[in-house]
């Protein structure tokens, strides 16, 4: 799939975000500057965000919650964890009611979720963006998204 720029990955968080359950993993994975938050953004305002959703870099997880978004949803962002244990001790893997989306969960290794819907960002030659997907059971009937 081309996303030729941030309005193309704001529209596929939309359209991801009418097809997402409680309990799902969105892996979002590619270099700084990708389109990784520009995706998470775009789902965010779809479920209701008001506002633009900031990045949880520093804060590591952003938690939304109903009635601020229509299902309660952690945006992650690994880049600064080290190693499994920490992300254990976030408590990422009790949020079973959640969303979970997951900015560089390659820090995890590509097992960590094995039923994530992963989502690869790559920058392409035209300026804009190139994503492949790794569609999980889980997924089927929801991906491709129309």
């Amino acid at each position: 799939m081309h996303l030729p720029d941030e309005a193309a990955a704001h529209a596929l968080g939309a359209r991801l975000a009418a097809v997402v359950r409680p309990g799902d993993v969105i892996a979002l994975s590619g270099p700084l500057g990708a389109g990784k938050t520009s995706i998470a953004r775009g789902l965010l305002a779809a479920l209701g965000l008001a506002g633009e959703a900031p990045s949880p870099s520093f804060a590591i997880v952003q938690p939304y919650d109903p009635p601020e978004v229509c299902l309660s949803v952690l945006h992650v962002d690994l880049y600064r964890i080290e190693d499994r244990q920490e992300a254990r001790e976030l408590g990422l893997d009790e949020a079973e009611d959640a969303l979970l989306l997951v900015e560089w969960p390659e820090r995890l290794g590509e097992d960590y979720w094995p039923d994530a819907l992963w989502l690869t960002l790559a920058f392409d030659d035209g300026g804009g963006r190139r994503l492949t997907a790794r569609v999980p059971d889980a997924w089927e009937g929801r991906w491709p998204l129309t």
